[in-house]
Parts: C-alpha cells; sequence; structure tokens
C-alpha cells in the first residue's frame, strides 16, 4: 500500500517530469534575484530562547484542514508582532492547499526570511523557490537519493537560498552531512504514516556537530515542549499546526519565544 510520502512524492515527480522549462533560462532568472533575507543567519543570531520558524500551514494530510480560511498575510504579521525570527509557507496545492501565492503574500507582509516548504525534487523546484521569493528550500532527505540531495543543495547556494536539510534518523543525518548541510531540521513527524515520535529529536540531539544550525519540527503543542528541545541543544524550532489553531497566533509565538532551558 503507497504511503503518504509515497503519494506526494509520485505527485512531484510526476510534475516535474513533464516541466519543459529551459533550466538555464530558470537558473539564470533565479540568480538575478533580489538579495534574499538571509534565513540561516536569522536563526543563527537569535541568543535567548529558540528561534521560532512560523508556519503558514491551512491543511494537513492526516488530519485536513487546520485553518482553511486562513489570510496568510495577516498571519505572517501576527507571527511576526509576537516575535517570530523566520516563516515556513506551506506551497503544496495538492496534499496541503497551500500556493507560491501564500509565500508571496505572506513574505509582502512582513521583514522575516522565508521557507518555501514544498517536497522538492527537481532543480526547477528550487529556481522556482527563489523566484517566488523565498530565502530558504526544503530537502528532504527520504525523498532523494545522495547524488541528487547534493546537486539540489549545491545549486541552492549558488542562486543564493539557505537550505533546511531535514532527516529523520541517524542514516539520514549522515548522508546530510556527507551532502554538506549546515542547516538540519529533525521531523519527528514520520513521513510515512505521519505519527510524531516527540523523543526523536532530543535522541538525534547530540549527533549534530558543532557549525549546524539544528531545527526541531513537528509535534512541538507550546513552550513546555520548546524548553525541551532548547534544552536538548537545538536552536531553532519550526511550529505550525499548534500556531495555526491556536485562536491568538501572536501570543502563540511569544509563548514559544519565551521558552528556555
Amino acid at each position: 500500500m503507497a504511503t503518504y510520502l509515497d503519494r506526494i512524492l509520485a505527485t512531484h515527480r510526476e510534475q516535474a517530469a513533464s516541466d519543459r522549462r529551459s533550466l538555464d533560462d530558470l537558473v539564470a532568472r533565479a540568480g538575478s534575484e533580489p538579495a534574499a533575507r538571509g534565513f540561516r543567519a536569522a536563526l543563527d543570531a537569535v541568543t535567548a530562547g529558540p528561534a521560532v520558524i512560523a508556519e503558514v500551514k491551512r491543511r494537513s494530510p492526516s488530519k485536513g484542514p487546520l485553518f482553511a480560511d486562513l489570510d496568510p498575510a495577516r498571519l505572517a504579521a501576527q507571527y511576526e508582532a509576537g516575535g517570530a525570527t523566520c516563516l515556513s509557507v506551506l506551497t503544496d496545492v495538492a496534499y496541503f492547499a497551500g500556493s507560491p501565492a501564500d509565500l508571496i503574500a505572506a513574505r509582502a507582509a512582513c521583514a522575516l526570511p522565508v521557507l518555501r516548504k514544498d517536497f522538492t525534487v527537481s532543480a526547477r523546484d528550487v529556481c522556482d523557490a527563489r523566484i517566488m521569493g523565498a530565502d530558504a528550500v526544503l530537502l528532504i532527505v527520504a525523498a532523494l537519493p545522495d547524488g541528487e540531495l547534493a546537486e539540489l543543495l549545491a545549486l541552492a547556494r549558488s542562486i543564493g537560498l539557505d537550505a533546511l536539510v531535514e532527516i529523520h534518523d541517524e542514516v539520514e543525518l549522515g548522508r546530510a552531512l556527507a551532502a554538506g548541510a549546515d542547516l538540519i531540521g529533525v521531523n519527528q513527524r514520520d513521513l510515512v504514516t505521519f505519527q510524531v515520535d516527540t523523543a526523536r529529536a532530543v535522541r538525534l540531539a547530540p549527533q549534530l556537530p558543532a557549525g549546524v544550525v539544528g531545527v526541531a519540527e513537528s509535534g512541538i503543542g507550546g513552550a513546555a515542549d520548546a524548553a525541551a528541545l532548547v534544552a536538548a541543544g537545538y536552536q531553532a524550532v519550526l511550529v505550525g499546526e499548534s500556531l495555526v489553531t491556536s485562536g491568538d497566533p501572536e501570543a502563540a509565538v511569544r509563548a514559544l519565544r519565551a521558552a528556555s532551558s
């Protein structure tokens, strides 16, 4: 039986295979975009409490709609007012009900660096992220063979993007480091079952080498969860579901920022 990840990747790879746009033209266009806001640098500059990557997320494949009528610009402004360090914006249409338009609107409404949160499977995806205004792109180790991971990471850097390289276990951590990742997200959500293992990030934290910015992702419900991850050694947390369903995103971000070990 196909898993969530199988189905999502199949959709994205089918779209990538049918994309006939000139890659050379896209690389040239992406490279000529205005300077990015510096996603990794913003996270690294936070010295008190966790840096918060606040996510604009309409729905989840496993839970359905979370905030179907959200206004990405208003939500981005609320996140910024609450002290978020960066934004993450879902642009996957079929499974998360996101869009590039959400990213464009959210970025225009604030001064925060923005991650394009999507299932990146091709060089054109990387270029599109830069062209739509993203400051960072997501590369999921479980979705990419080693050669492709290294190539997409190098391309992202060459056109001015940071890359959040997402892992789920020790083997994937080794692959991410071998590719040259210096910004690593530990996703506590299993992309096969979509179940959350809240011990995963704590287990992997000691294995992140010095010089790598560590981001804990998924299953972060509030300040207590964030504090545990800070104590484990994470510089940043990426939080979506609990923020968009909180009823007061600004206050929810502020509470996360106040978390400490």
